[in-house]
């Protein structure tokens, strides 16, 4: 009872620990380094590594000293016999007499040490092992590149979702207060109707927009805990801000960065096809090339007409034996040629994917860098349309409260504003995601 009560106390104290526990908290860098150990796909990118490392030794293995061992116990339930001519013990020329010539039980046990002295394909194969190595090496750098930008991205998601809350509830909170103006305005008789009814229909646009970035920002956070591998409805908090990583982002170094393709890691995956291809190549040509092989068993057999082979008497009948084994390829009818000449052709297939991936590599840089440029200048031309809209909309809102301006042209203004609100936004989130994709096809993290 005693011991219950202990592990029932500590179980509550450890409860209200947890339940201490704040949301987790992230920065941008600290949720990229959490993602790239924490994300289930990094996981299993890592375990294709640690099967590689398991095969190449597999492989390694197989022409390693190999050593077996077996144990065979007979009983024959109706002996085998066999006919001999009756006169070798006196019996009547052109008669047999039926022998059984073994015991009706017997028992053997042998091991045997078995070597590998020469086979083309295992040499192929230790170096197939190698590549296999370097593939999954090369798909994890790639898997880390594809989960950092997910991350960058979902990211900035929610940033952008949470920017936008801001500037919506603001915005709401103004209109209403200018609702409430205009309408105390026209009940006595100093404002028109249709002034009152285009505030509605813009607020009415505005809570729409506003419950749904409310939506999309639950989402948001939703697609981020998966990017990184953490519980669905996981509570954290982001520390970095959309403008600040927008400035950090933005790097004229990097549309000058050095565009040499060969050491992308698109360009090695390629290359490392085009190295199992021309391995498979030497695979079927090794088909061709002799084999050999030696080995040694012994063993020991004990026989009897009843089961007594624990019995301190019996007697056992040791035997050994060593041999090698050559096994020569003479004719395969030209099927040994035919395998050949299509790993050839495979490999030719291989060196043009290569190629064109070079070509396509090449041409997705340049893109990049063109698309991040472009939103590097969008978004200082977002950051001066941003500006302007405020003042036209302030003027707009001191003209219409003089009476000088329609509501419509109002609406309009404030409408242009919210428009440009958010083209702002998404500027720097463009530029973030633009900059992480450019990072991505070069394979270069920053």
């Amino acid at each position: 009872m005693r011991n219950k009560l202990i592990l029932l106390f500590s179980l509550c104290i450890s409860f209200s620990v947890f339940a201490q526990e704040g949301p987790v908290s992230f920065s941008l860098q600290e949720a990229i380094d959490y993602a790239l150990q924490n994300n289930r796909i990094v996981k299993n990118a890592v375990r294709d590594i640690e099967i590689s490392e398991k095969k190449k030794w597999e492989t390694t293995a197989i022409g390693l000293p190999q050593i077996n061992a077996g144990v065979d116990y007979q009983n024959w339930i109706k002996q085998q016999v066999s006919l001999l001519p009756a006169e070798i013990v006196g019996g009547e020329a052109g008669t047999f007499i039926p022998v059984e010539f073994s015991p009706k039980q017997n028992i053997g046990a042998t091991a045997t040490l078995s070597q590998l002295l020469f086979d083309g394909s295992y040499l192929v194969g230790l170096q197939a092992a190698k590549v296999y190595l370097e593939i999954a090496e090369n798909a994890k750098v790639k898997t880390d590149l594809e989960i950092r930008k997910a991350v960058i991205n979902a990211y900035g998601n929610v940033l952008l979702s949470e920017e936008s809350l801001k500037i919506l509830k603001s915005n709401k909170a103004i209109l209403e207060s200018n609702l409430n103006e205009i309408q105390k305005t026209f009940e006595n008789g100093l404002e028109e109707e249709e002034s009152v009814e285009q505030i509605k229909i813009t607020l009415s646009s505005l809570i729409s927009d506003l419950n749904n970035v409310s939506r999309l920002n639950v989402l948001s956070y939703k697609m981020l805990n998966i990017t990184l591998g953490l519980d669905y409805n996981t509570d954290i908090t982001l520390t970095d801000d959309l403008e600040m990583l927008s400035l950090q982002y933005t790097s004229l170094e990097a549309l000058t960065a050095d565009e040499n393709v060969e050491q992308t890691i698109d360009y090695l995956i390629a290359e490392n096809d085009v190295e199992s291809k021309d391995l498979l190549v030497k695979l079927a040509m090794s088909k061709g090339m002799p084999t050999l092989s030696a080995f040694i068993n012994g063993g020991y057999s004990a026989f009897g007409q009843t089961f007594g082979f624990f019995n301190s008497d019996q007697k056992w009948y040791g035997s050994s034996l060593f041999g090698v084994s050559l096994n020569i390829p003479i004719f395969s009818s030209l099927g040994r040629s035919a395998a050949t000449q299509q790993a050839r052709i495979d490999l030719d297939k291989a060196n043009e994917i290569l190629i064109d991936t070079e070509q396509n590599l090449k041409f997705q840089i340049a893109t990049a860098k063109s698309e991040y440029q472009y939103a590097i200048e969008d978004f200082a031309n977002k950051k001066e349309n941003l500006e302007l809209a405020e003042r036209i909309e302030r003027k707009n809102e001191t003209k219409f409260f003089e009476g000088i301006a329609s509501s419509f042209d109002l609406r309009q203004a404030q409408t242009q504003l919210y428009t440009a609100q958010q083209e702002y936004l998404k500027a720097m989130l463009d530029i973030i995601n633009k900059k992480a994709e450019l990072d991505s096809i070069l394979s270069t993290i920053n």
